[in-house]
């Protein structure tokens, strides 16, 4: 269970990390054509390689079902990053929407926790069987 909640926590930092991306591709769409707007392009490419390679390893110790249904998060990031840096308005349809991805988020955890029960439950079983 530990490494479970360590892979999570992993699982959140580089969702944050690829809500940077997005900060640096608006940047880059900002300055462009110029040196700047490149350096922000190259910034972006630097941060997708990095998160393809660190998606992988999360892919690997957590379900797919948990880990792609937790990148709906990046919604909220885009809420926060959006206000803070580029002074967007947060209108009430946005928190709606910010609500409804992070209750979808909690129902597929938590239906992926039930499964794990289920299948230590059917595990048991068949070793009793035995």
């Amino acid at each position: 269970m530990k490494d479970k909640i360590k892979w999570f926590v992993f699982l959140h930092i580089i969702i944050l990390m690829i809500s940077c991306s997005s900060i640096s591709s608006k940047m880059a769409a900002l300055n462009m054509p110029s040196i700047k707007g490149l350096m922000f392009y190259s910034i972006t490419v630097f941060i997708l390689g990095v998160y393809a390679i660190a998606w992988q390893q999360v892919i690997k110790h957590l379900p797919l079902i948990t880990a792609y249904a937790n990148k709906a998060v990046t919604t909220i990031w885009g809420l926060i990053w959006g206000y803070f840096l580029f002074h967007e308005k947060i209108t009430p349809l946005k928190l709606i929407g910010a609500a409804v991805v992070i209750f979808g988020v909690y129902l597929v955890v938590s239906g992926d926790e039930t499964t794990d029960e289920n299948q230590e439950f059917l595990e048991k079983g068949a070793d009793n069987n035995d």
